[in-house]
């Protein structure tokens, strides 16, 4: 009369469905936009979750594309590093194991600002 269903669970060698930001990942991140915000640089944001890469994107105005997207994709994490910081033209500007110094250009841009 009473059946057991086991609960559905993942193997360890499979891949999470979504990769997204954690708490202090997106902390700090949203720090700096808020400074950015502050200062009449950046206007709108978005974020973006998918199967391979977590991106935040950062725009000057909603109808461009991003000034800045920061990407995390864990499966480079063993390679070229798994936070990357790419600029409008889509290029690479700077590629890491730590996400603080990924944002340091950003950071640099943003004390140029405030100091004009």
């Amino acid at each position: 009369m009473s059946n057991i269903t086991p609960f559905p669970s993942t193997p360890q060698s499979a891949k999470p469905g979504q990769i997204g930001f954690d708490r202090q990942e997106l902390q700090r991140i949203m720090d700096l936009y808020g400074r950015m915000v502050s200062a009449g640089h950046w206007r709108d944001y978005a974020i973006d979750m998918g199967r391979d890469a977590a991106v935040f994107s950062a725009f000057r105005r909603s109808a461009e594309r991003p000034e800045f997207r920061v990407e995390k994709r864990p499966a480079l994490r063993h390679r070229q590093g798994m936070w990357a910081l790419i600029g409008e033209a889509g290029n690479v500007l700077k590629r890491g194991q730590e996400l603080p110094g990924i944002l340091a250009p950003v950071e640099r841009k943003l004390l140029r600002i405030v100091g004009e």
